[in-house]
């Protein structure tokens, strides 16, 4: 597509928002890819022999790489642009899929899954909603950031059921090739529709009345993300949210998102049963994520985030429970967790942007994302390790769910300490 095209239809309906589409695309497939783990834990343990907390300790090493090489793939986009680097991790995700069938030894799997897996779809991980927001708009952040976190949840929701099934009729090296084939279909799309900045399309930001243009960070990829940090790592604000996003992580990625479909074969369920169940906490993780980022722009998100966690903790301690409850089970679960599941990202973004500013907001929230993959990968394996040693994810789940109470209070006092309220809200334009 011409650049002359891209302008005449700009005029329609701001090319930004053709980036949120193109991204949401992107997130939706690499959140597919990063669900295929939860599906990979049974099988693998009855094909190879490997124990549960092995194969959970190679699901934490992808999930501390996914938030580890954030900051440094967002210094590397600012440097190199967005529609390249995205390119190139979405290629490699899918060679390192398509190479899984062949694996035989554990390393194999932690190589492909837990480095490669870990490391390309962190660069277009959780930090990429505020990157994007950041870059392409300066109002409606807050809903957009809930539009691209919600499309982590469509992913689950779109490919769970189908990798289970896949698993199920098919073996789980058939489900591999169609998973890498998948991505490697969205490839063109990023080549020929992602661009790196509105200035490239002679356009300001969405929202912008200034016409401004932001200034780029200069110098050495890994210098610019570590200044960042150390800028943002004198708040005690940065460190009360971080905080409450390690146990978001320890308590999402980590916990339900590893080991949700091995706690319902436990119980009984069959795998594609259990990866119904997530799909459908998908499903309404969606609509929370979504409506999320609305309510983000409007109201006081320091409220907001304690009653996600707080209810997120509530739903935790109640799982043991539901596994044995035939009407108010696992259905009540899935809609109180799955509302909160993702909702905590908008919120999170905005507080933190009220600390760092706009402009190392991108770079900072792929810190905080470093530090809530730490959470997930931690729970990951401590939570193989518990079942093993006790036979079941009952403590798991109790841990989790009182660790979230504790980070539902913890929020409350961010810009507490020097008297500060929260920063005002721009009202949200048409």
């Amino acid at each position: 597509m011409s650049v002359a095209a891209i302008r005449a239809a700009a005029h329609r309906v701001h090319y930004a928002w053709v980036i949120v589409a193109v991204t949401c695309v992107v997130v939706v497939v690499t959140a597919g890819v990063r669900a295929a783990p939860g599906v990979l834990i049974v099988p693998l343990e009855q094909e190879f022999g490997w124990s549960r907390a092995t194969i959970s300790l190679a699901i934490g090493v992808n999930l501390l790489l996914y938030g580890l090489v954030g900051p440094f793939a967002a210094a590397v986009m600012d440097r190199f642009g967005a529609r390249r680097v995205m390119s190139l991790a979405l290629a490699a995700t899918a060679a390192a899929v398509a190479l899984t069938p062949g694996m035989d030894h554990m390393w194999q799997f932690v190589l492909l899954w837990g480095v490669v897996v870990g490391l390309s779809t962190g660069v277009v991980g959780a930090y990429l909603a505020a990157y994007i927001a950041g870059r392409w708009f300066r109002a409606r952040e807050g809903f957009v950031v809930g539009i691209l976190t919600a499309a982590n949840a469509a992913g689950q929701l779109v490919f769970l059921p189908t990798m289970a099934a896949l698993v199920a009729q098919a073996g789980w090296r058939i489900m591999a090739l169609v998973l890498a084939g998948t991505v490697v279909v969205f490839v063109p799309l990023l080549v020929v529709w992602m661009r790196d900045r509105p200035e490239d399309l002679g356009l300001a930001a969405y929202g912008d009345e200034t016409g401004s243009q932001a200034a780029m960070p200069a110098g050495n990829p890994l210098a610019v993300a570590f200044s960042a940090l150390a800028t943002g790592v004198r708040s005690r604000d940065f460190w009360l949210i971080a905080g409450g996003y390690f146990v978001c992580g320890a308590t999402t990625n980590g916990l339900i998102g590893t080991h949700l479909i091995a706690a319902c074969v436990d119980h009984g369920l069959g795998e594609v049963a259990g990866a119904g169940l997530l799909a459908a906490t998908g499903v309404f993780a969606l609509i929370g994520g979504t409506l999320s980022g609305w309510l983000s722009d409007r109201f006081d998100n320091r409220i907001l985030l304690c009653c996600y966690y707080g209810l997120r903790g509530v739903a935790l301690m109640y799982l043991p429970f539901a596994f044995d409850l035939s009407v108010f089970g696992l259905p009540v679960f899935s809609v109180i967790y799955g509302l909160d599941w993702i909702a905590s990202a908008p919120p999170t973004v905005r507080l933190l942007s009220g600390v760092v500013g706009p402009q190392r907001i991108g770079i900072m929230v792929a810190w905080i994302t470093v530090i809530h993959q730490f959470g997930g990968a931690s729970i990951a394996y401590l939570a193989g390790l518990l079942r093993i040693t006790f036979g079941t994810y009952f403590e798991a789940f109790m841990l989790a769910g009182i660790l979230l109470l504790g980070a539902a209070v913890m929020v409350l006092f961010v810009g507490a300490g020097r008297g500060d309220r929260e920063p005002e809200i721009a009202p949200a334009t048409a």
